[in-house]
Order: structure tokens, then C-alpha cells, then sequence
């Protein structure tokens, strides 16, 4: 049985004027493995008392993903290359943006990995193949 159901079932126990024990005990006799715990039945009976009647979710709060920009991508990039041994901290706190998406930028949108400490490309392009080719 899913949340939703067992909040439906909390609701009437409370509509019939259960207090929060006598529910419990219930809904444990009747569905022994998946009940709810105490303080979520004790949760859902001070919404009801409340007078929210609502047996949904609440609406949450979507962080949008506003922080993974083209122009934010280049800005890294451009410092990654200027300065190989930078942090990610250093980098974060230069962007306003947190350790975790600069971490997410590097290795995902531009496929780069420390290397003896310095960020290096995953995989090298065919022009920088041939000029390690030419220096030996």
C-alpha cells in the first residue's frame, strides 16, 4: 500500500474520532508490514486538526538548474587552462556557484581529469597528438 492510501486511512481514523494510539494500533492490525510510524500518524492528525484536509503532498520548491550555463562552462574552461593547478574550491568561490557543479561542469561538459595535479584533457585531439608527435 502506498503513502497516499495510508494517509486516506489516517484521515478517517481521525474523522471517526480515533486518537492517534488507537489508529496505530488499527492499522496495525490490519496491515501488520507496511503501517507508518507513530510520529507520522501523530503528524498527519495536527494537519487534519488544522483543518488542511488534503491527503497530497505539499508543493516543493524546484531548484532550477540555472547554474550550468554555456557562459559558465567557458568561464571554467578558459581558467582551467589559464591555471592548471586550480581547486575547485577556488574556482567556486571566483563563480559564486558550489564545489558540486563546478566538479559536474569539468567532468561532465568538458571531459577533463586531474593529472599530478594539474587538469588535463580525458582524450587528446588529433592536433595536440601531432604536436607531441613533432616535439619528440
Amino acid at each position: 500500500m502506498d503513502k497516499k492510501e495510508f494517509r486516506v486511512l489516517i484521515k478517517y481514523c481521525f474523522l471517526k474520532g480515533k486518537n492517534t494510539v488507537e489508529a496505530k494500533t488499527w492499522l496495525d492490525a490490519e496491515f501488520p508490514d507496511t503501517v507508518p510510524g507513530r510520529s507520522t500518524i501523530m503528524d498527519w492528525y495536527a494537519k487534519f486538526s488544522r483543518g488542511e484536509m488534503s491527503t497530497e503532498d505539499g508543493e516543493r520548491s524546484v531548484r532550477s538548474k540555472e547554474v550550468v550555463t554555456d557562459e559558465k562552462i567557458l568561464k571554467i574552461h578558459k581558467m582551467i587552462l589559464s591555471i592548471r593547478k586550480l581547486k575547485f574550491n577556488e574556482i567556486a568561490d571566483t563563480l559564486k556557484i558550489s564545489t558540486e557543479r563546478v566538479h559536474h561542469i569539468i567532468h561532465e561538459y568538458l571531459g577533463i581529469r586531474k593529472l599530478c595535479a594539474k587538469w588535463v584533457p580525458r582524450e587528446l585531439t588529433f592536433v595536440q597528438k601531432q604536436q607531441r608527435v613533432v616535439l619528440i
